[in-house]
This record gives C-alpha cells, structure tokens and sequence, in this order.
C-alpha cells in the first residue's frame, strides 16, 4: 500500500472534535472525537471516502492523533474499530491508551 500524501487538520471544539484530510474537490476523509475527561480523548469514528480507501489515509488520521497525544499529553479510548485495529498493530502506542 503506498501513501496517498494528505495534509491533516485537527479542529478541536470544547467536548468534540476531528481530524480531516481533503482529499479532492467535494471529498474529505475524517476521524471524530469527543473528550471525556481533561486528558482523555474517545475516537468514535473513521471515514474515508469508498474511492479513496486503501491508501493509508486513516492510519495517517490516526498518526495525528497519537502525535498529539504524545505532544499534549492525553490518551485515547480507541472506540473505532479502525482505530482499535491500529492500537493492536502499535505496540508501541500503548502508553497512549485509555480504558
């Protein structure tokens, strides 16, 4: 699988927010949040367009977060079975796991 080159945006609301890639005119890839505590973020959702997928735009979506996470100093519930996907194959991102 080769990389489909993305820029990631992180819009982050009070309680909710998302990640977001745009992919081309009228399509847009993104992974939603919610804070459920001080320094602990849920992500529920993952989505990327049918004609998209398989380029590794959600891992890096994913990627975002888990740099954040280590920058900002919260963790993640993994409430999204890509993102609960990912967590298994990242060892690594352990410490970064809430619940």
């Amino acid at each position: 699988m080769s990389e489909f080159p993305v820029t990631v945006e992180r819009d982050d609301g009070q309680d909710r927010g998302r990640y977001s890639a745009r992919l081309a005119p009228g399509y847009e890839a993104e992974m939603t949040y919610r804070w459920v505590a001080p320094k602990i973020m849920s992500i529920d959702h993952t989505g990327v367009p049918p004609q998209f997928e398989g380029r590794g735009i959600a891992l890096q979506l994913v990627k975002a977060a888990i740099a954040d996470a280590r920058e900002e100093g919260f963790t993640i519930i993994p409430r999204c079975p890509y993102v609960e996907v990912q967590f298994r194959r990242h060892p690594d991102w352990a410490d970064l796991r809430a619940g």
